[in-house]
């Protein structure tokens, strides 16, 4: 896996990952949000952005880190 998330977009990808499974483990999950959809989205945020590898940014050709 070659990296392709560079350091602002891993360190917000990080942050918003932690803030969304902490709203998801308090219950503050805006309504109609799934419980389940919560904790998904918030470990993908964190994988991603701790693996520094984004599989949605291979397929669309992107890259935000320096080569």
């Amino acid at each position: 896996m070659t990296s392709n998330v560079g350091g602002l977009d891993r360190a917000l990808r990080i942050l918003l990952g932690l803030a969304v499974l902490a709203a998801t483990l308090a219950g503050v999950l805006p309504a109609g949000v799934p419980h389940l959809l919560g904790w998904i989205v918030g470990l993908v945020l964190l994988a991603t952005g701790i693996l520094r590898f984004c599989p949605a940014y291979r397929l669309l050709g992107l890259r935000t880190c320096r080569t």
